[in-house]
């Protein structure tokens, strides 16, 4: 079962309107967005997903709610695309959830979780040839190193691509344990009593698979231009990695013009047509973590249109 992390702040940081146009950007198993299309009487929702499982299984939950919305299959990158298809232009209120839903990870035949045995896959989009198996079997020593020191900050990442390269000779690495126990013989024995050793290992892999840090950014500035006056964008993020980069576009966009800095009237015009609305994170409360362990690292940050 999925639970959707940071459900109430996310939705109370909205502060939608009944006669909204609202997007999430990764509608997942629509915890967020049927709190969404509860509270739009006579608004509209756009939801987003690349998962056809959990469009499937959104798509029946919605239905109870509420005709006022419409799935659109695809990956939050061309949102501003495909809300300009539907002749939408600007919208009131964006969410993005970039955690991995817990039937993901939960259904073994996926290859997300490295607690379960199977074949290694990791797509969020089942219709993309690229997988997990592509990574690990084609990518060359130094690609490997470089994708889980970047993508998943592995200490080790050295010496279990070197094992991973070394094993896929004799005969290709074709399943999540197979995957897992390089990566045990490749740290040593404290790292392993530490946490899962396989953890940052399997993160930078799905990173790499779904090529989700390379859209993160352009896709964060194509949603905020997509505000009206008043509208937000609500990001919920789960590794470091993702956080900085919410945390640089947000300075960004909120920030004063460094040419008109320090001045004692600043023209209009160079003044950001946004503003934080959380200088801080929001973290998950002690409770939320003891009912849902997983959303223990996520953090949401939210601004909003002024001009």
């Amino acid at each position: 079962m999925h639970v959707s992390v940071l459900l109430k702040e996310s939705i109370a940081s909205l502060s939608i309107r009944e006669d909204g146009i609202y997007v999430d950007a990764t509608l997942g198993y629509a915890g967020h967005s049927s709190e969404i299309l509860k509270r739009i009487k006579k608004g509209f929702l756009f939801a987003f997903d690349q998962d056809q499982e959990a469009i499937l299984s959104s798509e029946k939950k919605l239905a109870t709610i509420s005709d006022q919305y419409e799935i659109i299959k695809s990956n939050f990158c061309f949102v501003k695309e495909k809300l300009a298809e539907k002749g939408v232009d600007k919208v009131d209120g964006i969410l993005f959830d970039l955690g991995v839903s817990s039937p993901q990870l939960d259904e073994a035949s996926r290859g997300f979780s490295y607690h379960q045995d199977a074949p290694l896959d990791m797509r969020m989009d089942q219709e993309n040839p690229f997988s997990a198996y592509d990574v690990v079997n084609q990518y060359s020593e130094e690609e490997l190193s470089n994708i889980f020191f970047r993508y998943g900050e592995e200490k080790y990442a050295r010496s279990i691509a070197r094992n991973i390269v070394r094993a896929r000779q004799e005969k290709p690495i074709k399943t999540t344990f197979e995957l897992v126990d390089i990566i045990k013989a490749s740290v040593p024995e404290k790292a392993k009593r530490e946490k899962h050793p396989a953890r940052k290992v399997f993160q930078a892999i799905r990173i790499e698979v779904n090529h989700e840090l390379e859209i993160l950014e352009n896709s964060l500035l194509d949603a905020a231009s997509l505000l009206n006056v008043g509208g937000r964008l609500v990001v919920i993020t789960f590794h470091s990695l993702e956080d900085r980069i919410v945390k640089n576009t947000f300075k960004q966009l909120t920030t004063v013009d460094e040419m008109v800095k320090g001045l004692p009237n600043i023209p209009e015009s160079y003044l950001p047509d946004y503003r934080l609305i959380t200088t801080h994170a929001i973290s998950p409360s002690e409770e939320e973590i003891n009912d849902n362990y997983r959303s223990r690292s996520s953090k949401l940050r939210v601004i909003e249109r002024i001009k």
